[in-house]
């Protein structure tokens, strides 16, 4: 992987890692490889108080590289993936930490295809960073930048076309994450028939991700217990997935959503080569649940970009991850909240059953997820007494347990997870091996 990427692009904080210095220059390279010809990318970002300053760069960048810039505006990261395809852009970018903290910020860039770039694309925006041409566009050939009209009146098109009834009847909380879904979700849960109740839905950086939205679901499950809604549907601050609180206040996570999905489709005769695309972080009753009915589960590394590149190569229609990352690749490119959102609300609707009941046909294995901050996480893999470690563990867990090591893409963190019958064995194994990870990673 290219040094400057990680798995969802370049993060940092912004104005000390990520400067607008990097962010014109990172512009510059990336209009100069998307398109060298020329032609348009699609800039969007989320409400952080960095985007604009981050964005005014980034244009400058790609206008200085000789291509059109297309600004979107605050919208959903999906957003910027489907406006790419369905304005034959060259590309597209998209200024946003997801769900990380308000201080940092991120830029991510989608193929024309919209998808996100491949490993090998971003070593060559690298690469052009490190050794930036002297001919630069002069003149008429210099990119302008313009604002795209009815961006968000395109995109909500797009989500309630992949309804195939309405919501009439159901009430919906939706906790809005202070981010880049704060008016498009309840504009579209709305117009879609259902009663939504939106919290957390304005436009105020200062407070993306802050106790709300998918990293915080507290305050959702009170609200939706408290207004007797149907469900609730948590987004990040960029709105790319999404978790659900059943009426119950009960969490259903991504896994609990991709089951859902799966069986409906699955029920359906839509579900193609009976496989969904899932993490190695999926849990063992998931997977065991779905192949008892059938529907194989392949194994992708964490990210939604392997599972797209998973999803693709083994035909499949539906995939994603347990963060709350889902692809229904009949109706978009890329993981996308708000769709997701609408799908498992027309789930409940047309089968007549409470969410709490649909989603919770199986039994997750207890699993214990411990993060360790080190100094040296790309030392991982070559820490061979450690692994060893890890397979000693693996041993003892057999078949009705497993463990996983990786290091964060995004974090400087290595993150331990263990699943095993009984949580007390989930547990005691999981500090076992991140005590083990700090003493040969420290």
């Amino acid at each position: 992987m290219p040094d400057l990427f990680g798995t969802d692009g370049v993060r940092g904080v912004a104005n000390r890692e990520l400067t607008p210095d990097l962010a014109l220059a990172l512009g510059r390279a990336a209009g100069m490889v998307l398109a060298p010809a020329g032609g348009g990318v699609v800039v969007g970002r989320d409400t952080r108080l960095s985007g604009p300053m981050l964005e005014a760069a980034l244009l400058a960048g790609l206008c200085s590289s000789g291509v059109d810039a297309w600004m979107a505006g605050v919208l959903p990261t999906p957003a910027i993936a489907f406006l790419t395809t369905d304005m034959g852009a060259a590309g597209g970018a998209m200024i946003s930490a997801s769900h990380n903290p308000v201080g940092d910020n991120g830029i991510k860039f989608f193929s024309p295809q919209g998808v996100k770039v491949p490993e090998g694309m971003e070593g060559d925006i690298e690469r052009v960073m490190t050794s930036p041409p002297s001919d630069l566009p002069v003149g008429a050939d210099v990119g302008t930048a313009v604002a795209v009209e009815g961006s968000a009146t395109r995109y909500l098109a797009h989500l309630l076309a992949s309804l195939d009834g309405t919501l009439e009847g159901m009430r919906v909380v939706l906790d809005c994450a202070f981010g880049a879904a704060w008016e498009i979700a309840p504009q579209a849960f709305a117009e879609a028939g259902a009663d939504v109740v939106a919290i957390n839905a304005a436009p105020d950086g200062s407070r993306i991700n802050v106790d709300c939205g998918s990293t915080s679901l507290g305050g959702l499950a009170e609200a939706v217990v408290a207004q007797g809604a149907d469900l609730g549907l948590a987004f990040d601050g960029d709105a790319d997935r999404v978790l659900a609180v059943d009426e119950l206040g009960g969490t259903v996570d991504g896994d609990r959503i991709i089951a859902l999905a799966a069986v409906r489709l699955h029920d359906s005769g839509k579900l193609a080569n009976e496989t969904v695309v899932a993490t190695v972080m999926a849990n063992l009753g998931f997977r065991r649940a779905l192949e008892e009915r059938g529907i194989e589960v392949v194994s992708a590394a964490v990210g939604d970009r392997y599972v797209v590149e998973h999803m693709a190569r083994s035909g499949a229609v539906l995939g994603g991850e347990q963060s709350g990352h889902i692809i229904f690749a009949e109706h978009a490119t890329t993981g996308d909240g708000v769709l997701t959102g609408l799908q498992v609300a027309s789930t409940v609707a047309s089968s007549g059953e409470p969410l709490s009941r649909l989603a919770h046909f199986y039994e997750p294995f207890p699993q214990v997820l411990i993060n360790i901050e080190v100094g040296a996480r790309d030392e991982l893999e070559g820490a061979h007494a450690l692994w060893e470690e890890v397979r000693r563990a693996e041993g003892a867990l057999g078949h009705d347990g497993r463990v996983l090591l990786r290091a964060s893409g995004t974090e400087p963190v290595v993150r331990v997870m263990v699943e095993a019958a009984d949580g007390a064995t989930a547990q005691k194994t999981a500090q076992e091996l991140a005590e083990a990870v700090r003493r040969h990673l420290s």
